[in-house]
């Protein structure tokens, strides 16, 4: 599998390392361009690449942006393939963006409406950066750590739990994108490190 990442900083850098090192072929972009990613290229083997040839060329692809640059997004590069939505929308950051504000729809819907034709799965955006990097543990260790992944396409789900995974987390299936609220920032689960079934009790809080 071809992955793309979308976005250098700490989420983003973070899933660059450790998709590199479980062997997976790593584009990584920015909105810089390509020159700005040399050193993370250099360090982990991905290859640093524009936002358009990261998605295009990749099999599934990973946003880890401001959720206010989705609109600047070259989408058709994005057409058919699972994204996977790391971002938070945080008002002060993103500006007011009056749909999620208002809690007409949820962050991950919003993005999902401005890719059509992309499969989006919310995941990886309620643990911190660190504790993603350094706190995987292997399948069945006691304390491991799970994390809630929710999207409408079942079978772009089970990729991304696959991935979860493999990372050394348990995942957990949280419904539907419409349902992705209960992962945002200010919930019982947000970076919290639950256990499975303890992530599974508070999400239906």
């Amino acid at each position: 599998m071809r992955i793309g990442i979308v976005g250098s900083g700490k989420v983003g850098g973070t899933l660059t390392r450790r998709f590199r090192e479980l062997g997976y072929d790593v584009s990584v972009a920015n909105r810089r361009g390509p020159e700005s990613l040399r050193p993370l290229a250099d360090q982990t083997g991905a290859t640093a690449a524009t936002v358009a040839d990261a998605a295009k060329d990749a099999d599934l692809v990973v946003l880890a942006i401001p959720v206010r640059a989705v609109e600047d997004l070259p989408k058709q590069a994005f057409d058919g393939k699972i994204v996977i939505d790391a971002n938070n929308y945080y008002a002060e950051r993103d500006g007011e963006i009056e749909p999620i504000a208002d809690r007409a729809v949820t962050s991950s819907r919003w993005i999902a409406d401005h890719l059509p034709d992309s499969r989006v799965v919310k995941a990886f955006n309620n643990i911190s950066a660190s504790h993603l990097g350094r706190n995987g543990k292997p399948y069945g260790e006691n304390g491991r750590i799970a994390l809630p992944i929710a999207g409408d396409d079942t079978a772009a789900k089970q990729v991304v739990e696959g991935l979860v995974d493999e990372l050394g987390f348990d995942p957990v299936d949280a419904g539907t994108l419409d349902a992705s609220w209960r992962q945002q920032p200010g919930t019982p689960v947000y970076l919290t490190d639950l256990d499975q079934p303890a992530l599974r009790r508070t999400l239906k809080v």
